[in-house]
């Protein structure tokens, strides 16, 4: 997983790796490591894996290798 702005800070590390088969439960493992204030950024979140939009329930397998990326919304110009 690689954790991007208030996610990174969330998680105090840029990326890790979790064991998991789906999306859903790659992020309940990282709220686990994390605690509740990961699990706020991740509500409102994009996430993407391997370069693609996915929500978080999507029935999408991950294999070996596969990167979730967490994208919380930003402010920028």
């Amino acid at each position: 997983m690689r954790y991007w702005a208030a996610a990174r800070e969330a998680a105090g590390v840029p990326e890790e790796r979790v064991d998991a088969s789906g999306v859903d439960a790659a992020l309940a493992e990282a709220v686990a490591r994390h605690g509740d204030r990961l699990e706020r950024v991740l509500r409102i979140a994009s996430l993407l894996v391997d370069g693609r939009r996915v929500q978080r329930t999507d029935p999408l397998a991950l294999t070996a290798g596969s990167v979730v990326e967490v994208l919380p919304p930003f402010a920028g110009g």
